[in-house]
């Protein structure tokens, strides 16, 4: 399938009302405001396609962004694909649930993140954490460095606080993720959240959101999660 049919495509499918929600959200125009799950059809007849994938992403669109991810092949993606993706990723819609999930599929996902973890920018760490949190709900505990974890876990505890507002949430994520999903830190990321106790998310014209990653872990814990895995990291 051709971009501009593609583009037409995703423009009949969007509402004014989810328009506005994205933008609230973060989004900015261009867009079209389409339902993700609008979207399937349209990915059942494309079903993978990666050159058509940067194509869309290049438009800045988001609905076309979102879309790209969708129909991406991040086992074809190289590291400067993806760091061409997290630079056009505006928001946190797109760094954490387009870039991240996208990443998290590739071989070199482990390798990309830490680079992002350190990289200083608020969007690409909170991209960086949030494909650990991908990797970890899928993936198997022998995939992972136990003592890389710990030391991740470690630098949490150390510096969410001071952290960029983004960030925070992503590495809030990690601490809960490890509870649930990376058993050999499973105690440890137990005792690091509690460490960190309540953190504070700043939004700009909103309240400010509190996130208690302890009482997120017990109350999953409490429901027979512990060692969750999903099948696949995107629907």
């Amino acid at each position: 399938m051709e971009l501009e049919t593609v583009m037409q495509e995703l423009e009949a499918l969007g509402k004014e009302r989810t328009k506005k929600t994205y933008i609230s959200n973060g989004a900015h125009e261009p867009l079209f405001g389409v339902a993700t799950g609008a979207m399937k059809p349209i990915a059942k007849k494309i079903k993978m396609d990666q050159q058509l994938a940067n194509q869309l992403y290049a438009t800045g669109n988001y609905d076309a962004m979102y879309f790209a991810g969708i129909i991406a092949e991040p086992l074809k993606m190289t590291e400067e694909d993806f760091e061409s993706w997290i630079d056009g990723a505006y928001f946190y819609m797109l760094s954490d649930y387009v870039v991240a999930v996208t990443l998290a599929e590739g071989d070199i996902a482990q390798e990309v993140a830490d680079k992002w973890i350190a990289s200083g920018d608020e969007l690409k760490m909170s991209a960086g954490w949030s494909c650990y949190c991908w990797l970890l709900g899928n993936r198997s505990d022998t995939e992972f460095d136990a003592l890389k974890i710990s030391n991740l876990l470690d630098k949490v505890k150390d510096t969410i606080h001071e952290s960029p507002e983004r960030t925070k949430s992503a590495m809030n994520n990690f601490v809960y993720t490890v509870a649930i999903s990376y058993l050999p830190q499973h105690e440890k990321a137990v005792e690091t959240a509690k460490a960190i106790g309540p953190v504070e998310m700043k939004k700009d014209k909103k309240k400010s959101t509190i996130l208690h990653c302890s009482e997120k872990i017990q109350k999953d814990l409490d429901k027979g999660l512990l060692g969750f895995k999903r099948k696949h990291v995107r629907c």
